[in-house]
């Protein structure tokens, strides 16, 4: 019964806890944990807490497992950062406590998170293409063919259709007309304008 009510009281604690292996596996996590990582507490029974919370000191990581190693007791304290859902990154303190019924007993660790703060996300990088990459892609929006692309760039139509290829690899589309749209959608080609330019 005392079991039932500790685990009602870990959901509702707003303060992001876990419980963990000796080697840091998730064990138990509580909603504001996974709340942190985008997910359900489910989801993150088994995940390495170290690879959902980067520490910024490797040497703070190797200390602590000697400490354990050896049966020591203490708190630990990790600086750590990760990213949140919906972009940015967020940095703070683990605190983790051993903790098991018997001295002899290998402890598990009561891991809380203390979120420090929070750094915006960076702005996506503009997509880049050669300019003739963009000249040959504003010809196809523009209903050229391979031939008429060739004539107009000055390329062969084995060289328009390897700048094609390369773009296709690039952006994973399918085909010409998926090629387009991508352009588009990433800003190469200007929407609204005819007859199509980059």
């Amino acid at each position: 019964m005392w079991r039932n009510r500790a685990l009602t009281l870990f959901d509702r604690v707003s303060v992001p806890v876990a419980v963990c292996d000796a080697y840091g596996a998730v064990l138990l996590a509580n909603p504001a944990m996974a709340a942190e990582c985008g997910t359900t507490p489910g989801r993150l029974r088994g995940r390495d807490v170290l690879e959902l919370f980067r520490p910024q000191e490797a040497t703070q990581v190797e200390r602590i497992a000697q400490a354990l190693r050896l049966r020591h007791r203490s708190r630990y304290q990790v600086s750590v950062c990760w990213e949140v859902p919906g972009g940015g990154e967020r940095f703070g303190e683990l605190t983790a406590d051993p903790v098991s019924d018997t001295v002899e007993e290998t402890p598990a660790l009561l891991v809380m998170l203390r979120v420090r703060g929070e750094r915006e996300p960076l702005g996506e990088e503009p997509v880049r293409v050669a300019p003739v990459e963009a000249r040959i892609l504003a010809l196809l929006a523009g209903g050229a063919t391979t031939a008429r692309a060739a004539k107009d760039t000055g390329l062969s139509a084995d060289g328009v259709t390897y700048h094609l290829r390369r773009l296709s690899a690039r952006w994973g589309a399918s085909n010409r007309t998926e090629l387009v749209a991508r352009a588009y959608a990433l800003g190469v080609l200007t929407p609204g304008v005819w007859p199509p330019g980059a």
